[in-house]
Order: structure tokens, then C-alpha cells, then sequence
């Protein structure tokens, strides 16, 4: 492009036929006060259930009102739905279309900028956008240019993984050496290698002039830091940026906002005592330096709950008043009327903790209540093994809204694979599924290599299991894959001779240590999360005394047909983890697993910073608009241990006036 083919000048002014609206009349103080705030840099802090989305649709609505057009009001969200109801409000509230604004996700608007102005940044005006596996082709491609072998070993990271090295360090604007060791460290050996594949990552996308998802910010900031005519065009252009959720920027996305705020003519809006993203790249000294980033910041509260009961509320502010950690001071306060006090259950383990959840949601069905709006949440998806196998018995239908039920995991799967061929050296598609992992082996070369190992077996008069290492069948095995094939058929043979003198639980922990484990480690970016599901498969095999029994309790579980239709949806509780339940809200909650080391999980404790975990903690009870239950199990049953559980640290500190203890008979009455 031309140095510069876009119009500097300032922005002209013009009158918008907007409908009066009684601001005043529509919203409560401390709404009114962000809303109607004198432009400059503005944090709301805005609580659980206080009306944040609505305060957002009338501070655009108020900003028209006052004469701002709405192409120089800039709204940036982090998914489409959130923009696209943002903006849908504010059509309903002014009559001014939604696509009149600059208004949309980081990433969107992010590529709407490149495409103004990419040359500026060394792109191309016709680049392609790589979708994630485009992207994971073009970096195995990288990988293998730089070194043809690294794949062949199977503890490294394959494409996904280190594209999501790659990616953190990008958005966290770490090196690849703070990243790997902060976030990867299972992948600390392969730092050098990793920073190398990375260069060329970034050399091909350019020579192929396409670009990944993270490009479309790294390239926007680019534009900023290097253009200083685009920076300042903008800078004037935009008279107002709102940013929604400010808490989950990371540090990229909250530069490129700094950027483009020239003026600090922004308002962030978020909680600082929700954020709770960091896993993903999401920067808590974002929201608590904004003050000092945007010199002469107003802070307003909003701090005024429509959402839950008092005495919901008291707990939850008891929860974040104990933090150690900095933070602003916010106390959330009730419209609704005085309730009940929440429940705080000890249950002997898990079976009871599951039992003791169905027993009061039936008789919560039998007081009328919605299935939709009742709730089981958790920290981890593992801990809501038995509570779905519980439901399962019971009737109860359920939907799980944070992913796949437990036993429809790919990885999951894949260790019952082991299980049903070790039992049955017939189960032919329990075999494809497993070896179908290997490098080289792909469906008809598993049929064939089957078909061989069960004839040689038979020559031989050997066992199955036996025959996939002798040298008939090895020598058909692709190259590429000969020492996976290898190492898989030690650890079946393994788990063959387990399961004839030992127990159940014995062989799940021999298929866990086997070659499996070492897969998983460079297959996946969340390898431990994987490793902390399988590993509680130990406690659920202990429950069976044979092979037999397990693998047909497994397969009915995982036979169920999960209905996802909205009509099945209205008829269904909800199972969701507590980070994907953020941003919803139900009449009832039962959240389980509130012990130490599930929850704050032992990885935190024993890091020493618990803290997030203490905001996920808070999110979770603020969920809950009537009635919360928070549940805990006294024994852990895993590994082939049982451990005792002391109840959550975050309840520990709460002051015990504030709920209602339940002792549970061990009939399960209450």
C-alpha cells in the first residue's frame, strides 16, 4: 500500500435521531453513575449478577444520546455472542444498527484492522486466515523441516502441543523458555528445539502469507508500536472503547487496548475477583494496574446483586474477604429478600456425596422446581465420575455442559481400549482404536495387521496378546511405528498378567504407567488434566472384582446417548465445570468436591498460590440465585489409597453462622 491511503483528519460530528430514554428512571445509582460518567478512563467494577451487560448497553446508549456517532464508539468482547447480543440490546434500546459500530471480539476486529491496513504490517492485501488445523499442519511442517525426526519419538510434543506453547507465549508475551517452564513444564527438555520451531513456524506462515488466530493480535499491536500515523488515527478515531470482561485480557490484548486508547477515552469493565483464566493467558495485574497504566482513572462500584439471596451473598464476600492476595475492595449486596442459609454436607466419599445430590434434587423435582435451573458444579470433570454414573441409575436426566460425559473422552476411550483387548483378543474395534494411535497405521493397515496377528497367534498356538511382538507380525509393522508397536504390546502383555493374578484397579494403573502414558504426553497441551482423569479410573476399578464386571459397567455408562435438543434441555440438570459455568446463573447449585486438594487442587497448594482457585471458588457460589449446597466428600479412594479429606480451606475460613450445617444418616436420609 501507499504510506498512508486512509484519512487522518479528525473525525466529523454529527446529530443521531436517538429515542429518549429516562436513564435516571432505568437504571440504580450505581449504574446511573458508570452509564452517565464524564468521558476519560473509567474501570467499572462490576460484581456477580450487578447488571454489567445492561450498564454496558446504556453507557453505548447514553454515548449516543450525547451526540458520539457510532462508528467512533469501539466495543470489544471476548465471544460473538456476547457482541452480538451486546449490540442486538443496544438496536432494541436506540434504533441504531448493531453493524454501525465497530463492535465485535478482539480477534475480529483484530482481522478487520489488517485488512484496512496489513501491508503496513508485511502482509499481504489477499492473506488467509489458517484455521487451527491448517495452523497444526503448517507446523508439523516446520518441525520436520527443522528436524525430520522429532515426531518419531513418541514422549515429544507433537503439532498440537507446541502450537499451544507457541501460542501462550505469544499472548503472554513470555519467551518460550518462561512459558515452557511456567505453563509446559512436562516439555522443559525440549526448550531449544521448541524455539526453533517456532522461527520457522513463523518463517513459513509469512513465505505462504497466511496468518493463525494469534496473528490477527500480535499483528494488530505490530501496526500500533510501528505506525505511529495508524496509532494516532485511531487514537482519534475511536472517541470511546469499552472493553467487557477486562479481567480475561491478557497482557497482548490489554497493550493493544493501552495503544489504541491514546486519548483514554476507555471504560474496562470487569471483577477483578473473577478472574479466573490464567491457564489460558489471562493477566490479573491487567485489571489492578489499569489505574496506574490510565493516570486519573475513576473507579465506580457496582456492587448491588439482583441475582442471588443475602445470605448467599454474606458467604460469598466472606470467601473473597480472606484472600492474601491484592485486589479492590467490593462487597456485594442483595435487591433480593432474606432465604435460607446455604448447606455445607459432609459426606463419607464420593458414592455418598453422588447419593446425597439426587436424593435432594429429587425432592426438589417434587417441589416444582425446573431440572434446568438446577445445577452440579465442580472443579475438575474427573469428580463427577460417580455423580454421573449415580444419575445415570437414577433416572435423572442430565446434560453436561462443560464437554463430553466421563467416559466419551477420547482418552478415556482409549484406556478401555486397552481393557476390552486384554479381556477379549476378539474385540477387533477396540484393537483398531488403539493401534490406529501409532504412527503409519491407519484403518486398513490395522485390519491387515490384525488379521495377521490372530492367524500367527494361532499358528503358533500363542496367546493374542503374545503374538503382536514376534517376528512375523513385527516385520509387517510400518517402520515408522515399530517402537510404539513395540512398547504397546509390552505394556497389553503386561496388563494381560496382572489381570490373571491381580485385581482390577491393578491393571488400570499398569495400563496408566505403560506406553500410554508416554503418548499422552506429546499428544496433548493438557496432558496432566488427562493424566488426573485416568488416574481416577484406579478408584472406580476398585469397586469390581473382575475384568468382566468393570468393562460392562464402562460400556453401559458409556453407551448412553446424550440428548443435546433444547426441549431435552429444559428437561435436564446441568453438570458443568466452574469455569465453564461462569457467566451463568441457576435457582439451585450443589457444588461438589469442596475438599482440600480438589478444590483448591493439590497442584495449587503445594505451589503455595491458591488464590485463583479462591476466585474460582467465589464464581462458583455466586452462580446460585436461591438455594447452595457446598459438598464434600470425607475419604478419597484412589491409587490404591484411601486418603482422609479435610473440607475446602475456603470453607474453613468462612464464619460458621453464615450456613447450615447437614449431617447425613448413613441411610442416606438428611
Amino acid at each position: 500500500m501507499n504510506r498512508m491511503d486512509f484519512d487522518l483528519s479528525s473525525p466529523s460530528r454529527f446529530s443521531l435521531d436517538v429515542p429518549a430514554i429516562d436513564f435516571r428512571a432505568e437504571l440504580n445509582d450505581e449504574q446511573y453513575a458508570a452509564v452517565t460518567a464524564k468521558p476519560g478512563p473509567l474501570l467499572i467494577l462490576a460484581g456477580a449478577g450487578s447488571g454489567k451487560t445492561r450498564t454496558l448497553t446504556y453507557r453505548v446508549a447514553y454515548l449516543l444520546s450525547q451526540g458520539v456517532p457510532p462508528n467512533e464508539i469501539l466495543l470489544l468482547t471476548f465471544t460473538n455472542k456476547a457482541a452480538k447480543e451486546m449490540l442486538e440490546r443496544v438496536e432494541d434500546l436506540t434504533a441504531v444498527e448493531g453493524r454501525r459500530f465497530w463492535g465485535g471480539t478482539f480477534h475480529s476486529i483484530g482481522h478487520r484492522l489488517l485488512r484496512l491496513h496489513g501491508e503496513a504490517a508485511g502482509l499481504a492485501k489477499n492473506f488467509t486466515i489458517l484455521d487451527a488445523g491448517e495452523a497444526e499442519t503448517v507446523m508439523k511442517q516446520s518441525v520436520e523441516t527443522v528436524d525430520k525426526a522429532f515426531f518419531k519419538v513418541k514422549t515429544h510434543p507433537k503439532a498440537g502441543p507446541l502450537s499451544s506453547i507457541i501460542s501462550m507465549s505469544r499472548n503472554t508475551m513470555l519467551s518460550i523458555e518462561e512459558t515452557v517452564l511456567t505453563h509446559f513444564p512436562q516439555h522443559s527438555d525440549f526448550i531449544d528445539p521448541i524455539i526453533r520451531f517456532a522461527d520457522m513456524y513463523a518463517q513459513k506462515k509469512k513465505e505462504q502469507q497466511v496468518v493463525d488466530y494469534d496473528d490477527l493480535l500480535v499483528y494488530w499491536l505490530k501496526l500500533l508500536q510501528d505506525t505511529p500515523e495508524i496509532a494516532e488515527y485511531y487514537g482519534n478515531r475511536f472517541q470511546h472503547t469499552l472493553v467487557d470482561e477486562y479481567q480475561d485480557t491478557n497482557i497482548l490484548q490489554a497493550k493493544i487496548v493501552d495503544a489504541m486508547c491514546a486519548n483514554h477515552q476507555i471504560m474496562a469493565v470487569g471483577d477483578d475477583a473473577q478472574c479466573i483464566y490464567s491457564w489460558r493467558g489471562a493477566n490479573f495485574d491487567n485489571i489492578l494496574n489499569f489505574p496506574d497504566r490510565h493516570p486519573g482513572t475513576q473507579i465506580l462500584r457496582i456492587e448491588t446483586n439482583y441475582r442471588s439471596t443475602p445470605e448467599i451473598l454474606t458467604l460469598a464476600n466472606s470467601v473473597i474477604e480472606n484472600r492474601t492476595s491484592q485486589g479492590f475492595d467490593k462487597e456485594l449486596r442483595a435487591h433480593k429478600p432474606s432465604s435460607q442459609k446455604p448447606y455445607v454436607v459432609q459426606t463419607m466419599d464420593t458414592r455418598e456425596q453422588a447419593h446425597f445430590v439426587i436424593k435432594r434434587i429429587h425432592g426438589l423435582l417434587d417441589e416444582g422446581r425446573e431440572p434446568a435451573q438446577i445445577a452440579i458444579l465442580y472443579r475438575s470433570h474427573f469428580q463427577a465420575l460417580d455423580m454421573q454414573m449415580e444419575l445415570s441409575r437414577s433416572g435423572i436426566s442430565y446434560q453436561i455442559t462443560s464437554g463430553v460425559r466421563f467416559f466419551e473422552q477420547a482418552h478415556i476411550k482409549d484406556l478401555v481400549a486397552h481393557l476390552r483387548i486384554i479381556y477379549n483378543p476378539s474385540d477387533a474395534v477396540s484393537f483398531y482404536r488403539l493401534f490406529t494411535l501409532l504412527p503409519k497405521v491407519g484403518p486398513k493397515s490395522a485390519e491387515k495387521l490384525y488379521a495377521l496377528t490372530a492367524a500367527t497367534a494361532k499358528k503358533k498356538e500363542v496367546d493374542f496378546i503374545d503374538a503382536l511382538a514376534l517376528e512375523e507380525v513385527m516385520k509387517k509393522v510400518p517402520a515408522a511405528a515399530k517402537k510404539d508397536w513395540e512398547s504397546l504390546a509390552i505394556s497389553l502383555r503386561d496388563m494381560k498378567e496382572t489381570n490373571q493374578e491381580g485385581s482390577p484397579d491393578d491393571v488400570v494403573k499398569m495400563g496408566i504407567d505403560g506406553w500410554y502414558s508416554m503418548y499422552l504426553q506429546g499428544e496433548y497441551a493438557n496432558y496432566t488434566n488427562r493424566m488426573e482423569d485416568l488416574q481416577s479410573l484406579v478408584g472406580f476399578a476398585e469397586r469390581y472384582e473382575s475384568m468382566q464386571e468393570l468393562i460392562a459397567q464402562i460400556t453401559l455408562l458409556s453407551s448412553e446417548t446424550a440428548d443435546r435438543s433444547e426441549e431435552n434441555a429444559r428437561e435436564s440438570i446441568r453438570l458443568t465445570t466452574i469455569h465453564q459455568a461462569k457467566g451463568l446463573e441457576f435457582d439451585i447449585v450443589f457444588l461438589i468436591g469442596a475438599a482440600d486438594t480438589l478444590f483448591p487442587t493439590r497442584r495449587s497448594i503445594e505451589d503455595g498460590d491458591t488464590e485463583e482457585e479462591r476466585r474460582l471458588f467465589y464464581v462458583s457460589v455466586t452462580r446460585a440465585r436461591d438455594e447452595l449446597y457446598l459438598v464434600y466428600p470425607k475419604m478419597s479412594i484412589g491409587k490404591g489409597e484411601t486418603k482422609i479429606l479435610n473440607p475446602s480451606r475456603f470453607l474453613q475460613e468462612i464464619p460458621t453462622d453464615q450456613y447450615e450445617p447437614i449431617r447425613i444418616r448413613r441411610s442416606y436420609g438428611w
